[in-house]
């Protein structure tokens, strides 16, 4: 008998505003079907998207509106570098091509 193992989606939402926050914060995050709404808000407003497990498990565990610590900068950083990068290349672009290239 084949067990079956359910997985259920999470999302986080990140903000940083550098002239205002000493660092990125958290201002959405939940699994199941508020992670499902999470993501369409997300795409129906043209930001982009990185799927990275670990790190949404580990931003999961900061409280809505607070700061992420310090250990989890790097790690952040590179996800800020991968939306700039995207923004840079698609200022021009529709949303829904911007979100079908951050699927790819």
């Amino acid at each position: 008998m084949l067990e079956e193992k359910y997985i259920k989606q999470k999302a986080v939402a990140l903000q940083y505003d550098k002239e205002k926050d000493n660092a990125p914060h958290v201002t959405a995050q939940g699994s199941g079907e508020t992670a499902k709404n999470i993501i369409k808000i997300a795409e129906k407003n043209g930001i982009p998207i990185k799927k990275d497990e670990d790190l949404v498990n580990m931003l999961s565990q900061i409280e809505l509106n607070q700061e992420i610590p310090v250990e989890l900068y790097k790690a952040v950083s590179e996800v800020f570098s991968f939306i700039y990068g995207i923004s840079n290349n698609t200022e021009n672009k529709e949303p829904e091509e911007v979100n079908e290239k951050n699927n790819q």
